[in-house]
C-alpha cells in the first residue's frame, strides 16, 4: 500500500495527446481497460484510427475529429456482456498531477454517464480506490 494515491470512484484525467482536458471519468475496477466514448470509429489502411469525439459537457470536445495511430484491436466484453471488438490508442494522460502512457479503447459510451472510463490495468499498482469519494483529484491538483 505503500506509495499508492486513493482514488474516488469519480476522478478528473487530461488526454495529453488529444488535448481533452479535464474529463470526468468513472473508476470502474470492474473494467479490465479504459475506454473513450466517440462516435464514427473506423480504421485506415495505414493503421491510423479515425474517430469524433463526444462530449456535450465540454463544446470545446464534442464533435471534434480525431486521427491516432492504432495501437490494437481488442476484444472487449462491453457493460451488457456483449463481446466486442474495439481499437485502441496509446498515448499520454494526466492524473493525479503526473503523466502516464495509457491505452485506451474507443467504444460509444451514449448510455454511460460519464465520457471516460479507468480500468483495473491503469489503477493496479499505482492506486488504491475508495469507492466512498469523489474527485479526490480536485483536492491535490489546481484546477
Amino acid at each position: 500500500m505503500q506509495n499508492k494515491k486513493i482514488v474516488g470512484n469519480v476522478e478528473i484525467i487530461s488526454i495529453l495527446d488529444l488535448e481533452l482536458f479535464d474529463l470526468d471519468a468513472k473508476v470502474d475496477t470492474g473494467a479490465d481497460s479504459n475506454a473513450l466514448h466517440c462516435d464514427d470509429i473506423s480504421i485506415d489502411e495505414n493503421n491510423n484510427v479515425h474517430f469524433r469525439l463526444v462530449d456535450d459537457v465540454h463544446e470545446s470536445y464534442h464533435d471534434k475529429k480525431m486521427v491516432m495511430p492504432l495501437y490494437k484491436v481488442k476484444r472487449v466484453r462491453s457493460s451488457n456482456g456483449e463481446l466486442q471488438l474495439r481499437p485502441s490508442i496509446k498515448v499520454d494522460v494526466l492524473f493525479f498531477g503526473k503523466k502516464y502512457k495509457a491505452v485506451i479503447s474507443l467504444t460509444n459510451r451514449a448510455d454511460m454517464k460519464y465520457p471516460m472510463l479507468i480500468g483495473r490495468k491503469f489503477l493496479s499498482g499505482r492506486f488504491l480506490v475508495d469507492v466512498s469519494q469523489e474527485y479526490l483529484t480536485k483536492q491535490t491538483t489546481k484546477q
